[in-house]
């Protein structure tokens, strides 16, 4: 690995006599960690554990993850293990439940994260300003299971608008990408001091236009994946000079080896690869001061005379706790979201541009209700409303590249839930001498899996995870 000229400069200077371990961290191998999800099951794991996240753990090696059906079940997520210090800030400012927002969530990590992470009630506002990366990012919290989140697609500046709605906003900004040199070798040659400034600039624009959006008082979690002072620390000090905030302090442990401040004395919290289990990362806490700006108010909306339509009585009984949910048609689509944000729903979706939201529990064709994906992944689904056909593994890898999948002919004719080791997968609608697969089109696997499958379900049999004989990986 060949590093820029200009970053070995600067990161020289911050770092002094210890520059030479950092540069030997980058020349070693990445660290592999994904964090469970436990309301899919997953607690625990054979396997070194993050220290400073209850659910994360450090791999071996890296598995090819698309042909393990845990992970196409949001069973777990993979992400980074540095990043994963965001939950010690969860856990010391979000007492109840809260409003939050993830700024810049795609794909998904930090969003997931606090989905498992947040007080119970709380709800997730997940957004996304490049369409493309919004699906994606529906895509990985719909898998995650929480009904209590809703994706959209929306500029910062659009978000301020919703003055004083959330109490706690995080900005896992864009940003230069320092930290995943090694993770990401081809980051390296888009680096430049050019960028460093310009991603700086745009992190302030972020912070600026956002700001208005947050209650006074509220918790701001500002993080890159950058070593730099332009991204970092100088950044911070516009929030806390610029925008009128105070820094907040995070409890850590000696141990994890978390590295302080390298300008000013504010409390930050530095991850070098040199230093601690991780790549490079960043991460500071401010709370918002009294800005004297109104909180936002939705505008009344004209009552159109329309009469809503009809829900069918039996995706109803597709929920746990039906009564908690507001249940209603969006066009041909059944959905449920959580009756505690309705309100919050409505505010959003009069402002915002809504992805997904809560749960799509099925499509009306006719007189049939076809049940959807979305349900089959979410945690609020009531999996005793139909009858579950558990796959082995070779089945499991057809039905989530989305081919036929046979049942034994005594197998109940209707819809179905396929599992994998009793975790859902989706649904198929069992015809009697055939079953049709429901697997969403758009999420399956197109690749090959270049080992023999007797040998593949072994290894997940033995450890969970598949190994690493396929050269293409999720």
């Amino acid at each position: 690995m060949i590093l820029p000229a200009d970053f070995i400069s600067e990161t020289r200077s911050l770092l002094g006599s210890e520059y030479p371990l950092l540069e030997a961290a980058l020349q070693a191998r990445p660290t592999i960690s994904i964090r469970l999800n436990p309301a899919k099951g997953l607690k625990d794991l054979p396997a070194d554990c993050v220290a400073w996240c209850d659910t994360g753990y450090y791999l071996p090696e890296r598995p090819a993850f698309t042909f393990d059906p845990l992970f196409h079940a949001g069973a777990y997520y993979v992400q980074e293990a540095s990043s994963m210090f965001l939950e010690q800030a969860i856990r010391t400012y979000a007492g109840g439940p809260v409003k939050c927002l993830d700024l810049c969530a795609a794909p998904g990590g930090k969003s997931t994260h606090l989905l498992t992470a947040l007080p119970g009630g709380s709800l997730l506002v997940s957004n996304e300003v490049i369409r493309s990366r919004s699906y994606i990012l529906a895509e990985n919290t719909t898998k995650w299971g929480s009904p209590h989140v809703i994706v959209t697609h929306n500029d910062p500046e659009e978000i301020g608008g919703l003055t004083h709605f959330f109490d706690m906003i995080v900005v896992d900004a864009p940003c230069s990408g320092e930290g995943m040199f090694r993770k990401n070798p081809e980051s390296i040659s888009e680096w430049s001091a050019g960028n460093v400034a310009l991603c700086a600039s745009r992190q302030r624009r972020i912070l600026h236009d956002s700001w208005g959006a947050l209650k006074p008082g509220g918790i701001l979690i500002y993080s890159t994946c950058t070593y730099n002072l332009e991204e970092n620390e100088e950044n911070l000090h516009y929030i806390l000079a610029g925008l009128g905030a105070e820094a907040l302090s995070v409890p850590v442990k000696e141990a994890w080896n978390i590295t302080g401040p390298l300008k000013y004395s504010y409390p930050v919290y530095r991850f070098f690869p040199h230093k601690t289990k991780g790549e490079g990362f960043f991460l500071a806490v401010v709370r918002k001061k009294e800005d004297g700006l109104p909180p936002y108010r939705k505008r009344p909306e004209k009552e159109k005379g329309k009469a809503k339509s009809a829900v069918p009585a039996a995706p109803c009984h597709w929920l746990l706790q039906p009564e908690a949910y507001q249940i209603e048609m969006r066009g041909h689509t059944i959905t449920a979201f959580p009756q505690s944000a309705t309100d919050d729903l409505q505010t959003i979706a009069a402002r915002l541009q809504i992805v997904s939201s809560g749960v799509s529990l099925g499509e009306v064709k006719g007189r049939d209700v076809v049940p959807c994906h979305s349900l089959a992944m979410s945690t609020a689904f009531n999996r005793a409303a139909f009858p579950v056909a558990d796959l082995t593994w070779p089945d499991a890898i057809r039905y989530l590249r989305k081919e036929a999948v046979a049942l034994p002919a005594a197998f109940p004719k209707g819809y179905a839930l396929a599992t994998y080791k009793g975790c859902p997968l989706g649904f198929v609608k069992h015809i009697g001498n055939r079953s049709n697969n429901l697997y969403p089109q758009e999420w399956r696997i197109r690749t090959e899996c270049r080992c023999n499958p007797n040998d593949m379900e072994n290894k997940i049999n033995a450890r969970g995870f598949p190994g690493e004989e396929s050269k293409t990986i999720g």
